[in-house]
């Protein structure tokens, strides 16, 4: 249960998931009224803007969000020196999400409240999902016989090599593997033995090729042809 002493501080903070925002944004315009006023409030969503905040800023508050591109296991302190903070607000609240950020060694990035679903999904795409990447290559590994301890062991390196190499070369000139060379006849093997695996397993390997073909490729159109004509043989694979 909140209570006005949630106010009692000049810059307020709110750190619960996403789906309580609203209520609790509603929860202190009830109990804070007049002590909202003056106060700088800032939710940490990736996804929401200030709008969520609404209750509060019509009782005075100055509102906007402060969201660090970083990954919280919840396990540990994740670094973050250097770590861009997607900031957003009106003027006052703005300026303080510059300020926090600053002090925790990072770099505030304004964006506007529009864009932050976009901005969120980014950090999805790039992080997010390759958890569920690197636990399906496991999975496959430990189907083939490998422990899991030897998958880990197996992909750690290949993955931390492949970050080292996008962040000296960039992402395509660092790109590797079959795809990147043209072996579509690799790609189609891939795609057939992956049958074996439920359907999740075909659907992303495809899907990634897809996208590898449309951001990294030097002539997609041409790439996407090839691609789409390797998957169209391996549907013949009996294998």
């Amino acid at each position: 249960m909140l209570s006005a002493e949630a106010l009692d501080a000049d810059v307020i903070l709110l750190t619960t998931p996403d789906g309580a925002l609203v209520e609790v944004a509603r929860s202190l315009a009830i109990v804070g009224r007049s002590a909202c006023r003056g106060k700088v409030i800032l939710h940490t969503s990736g996804a929401l803007d200030r709008s969520v905040l609404a209750p509060l800023a019509r009782l005075g508050a100055s509102t906007g969000s402060l969201h660090p591109m970083q990954t919280f296991s919840g396990r540990n302190m994740p670094r973050l020196e250097d770590v861009t903070f997607a900031v957003e607000g009106d003027a006052k609240a703005l300026r303080m999400a510059k300020q926090i950020a600053h002090s925790l060694g990072g770099v505030p990035v304004a964006i506007a409240s529009a864009d932050k679903p976009m901005y969120h999904a980014t950090a999805v795409l790039a992080a997010g999902s390759g958890f569920a990447l690197i636990e399906a290559a496991v999975q496959m590994l430990v189907k083939i016989g490998f422990t899991r301890r030897r998958a880990f062991e197996t992909l750690l390196p290949l993955t931390k090599q492949m970050l080292d190499n996008v962040e000296r070369l960039g992402p395509r000139a660092a790109w590797t593997g079959p795809l990147s060379r043209g072996d579509f006849a690799v790609i189609a093997k891939h795609v057939g033995a992956l049958r074996g695996y439920p359907r999740e397993f075909q659907e992303a390997y495809v899907a990634l090729a897809l996208l590898a073909c449309r951001v990294l490729a030097k002539n997609p159109a041409v790439t996407l042809r090839n691609l789409r004509r390797a998957l169209g043989k391996s549907k013949g694979d009996n294998r």
